[in-house]
């Protein structure tokens, strides 16, 4: 499996937000969002291979059940499966975090899905060369309702990164094409790279949240830590 980087932190986003947490970032995606927050795993990929059992020993030098693997787009990896059979075997509990762009059946504790709205596309970045394939791409609507049905995810979460006020209309036309998302599933999350950036939008994206129920969620890993790899 392709690995960006094995590191021990705080959750920092979504409804287990503050738990400590081994992070399995994986390297490699389909998207190109233009604020990706990771391009190392991303826009520009880098890592190395690891087997499942070197990750498996990797994890085991922390002292939590709670494994986060996110990416990039962890979904892609085709040593995925294997890998989560053998934490679950291990009695780790899983947060996976996908854009939602493929499926695989995984037993999970939490499945993390976050589609990507247009405030994604990289209209700008590298003269727009990847804004066409980005905008086919991220958006799934038959996997994302796959999610809904859900296999053996224990728990979900809808996560929307939000930039503007004009996201918050495009999230819900977003939701009635999906359908059947109980509002406590939804999060909003600022975007954001510095805790100025996070502040400046954080106050209006609350009050949208009050109005339609659905949850706020800060970043807390850049509060504390800043945009920092390996936290």
């Amino acid at each position: 499996m392709n690995i960006s980087e094995i590191f021990y932190s705080i959750q920092g986003e979504g409804k287990l937000a503050g738990m400590p947490s081994i992070f399995i970032r994986t390297s490699g995606c389909n998207l190109r969002c233009t604020w990706c927050d990771t391009p190392y795993a991303s826009w520009q990929p880098v890592g190395k291979t690891m087997s499942t059992g070197q990750i498996l020993d990797a994890v085991a030098a922390f002292p939590t059940r709670h494994v986060v693997i996110t990416g990039g787009e962890p979904m892609i990896q085709p040593d995925l499966g294997e890998l989560v059979r053998k934490l679950v075997a291990r009695q780790k509990l899983i947060t996976l975090e996908t854009a939602g762009t493929v499926w695989q059946d995984l037993s999970l504790l939490l499945a993390s899905v976050s589609p990507k709205l247009s405030n994604s596309t990289p209209l700008m970045r590298d003269g727009g060369r990847f804004a066409a394939s980005h905008d086919h791409r991220r958006l799934q609507i038959d996997v994302l309702r796959r999610f809904v049905r859900g296999g053996n995810i224990a728990d979900i979460q809808w996560k929307f990164v939000v930039s503007a006020p004009n996201d918050i209309d495009e999230i819900r036309r977003l939701l009635q094409s999906i359908g059947n998302i109980a509002p406590e599933d939804i999060i909003l999350m600022p975007e954001g790279m510095t805790a100025d950036d996070l502040a400046a939008r954080s106050g209006w994206i609350a009050e949208e949240c009050k109005k339609h129920g659905w949850r706020f969620s800060p970043r807390l890993h850049v509060l504390l830590y800043g945009n920092t790899p390996g936290t």
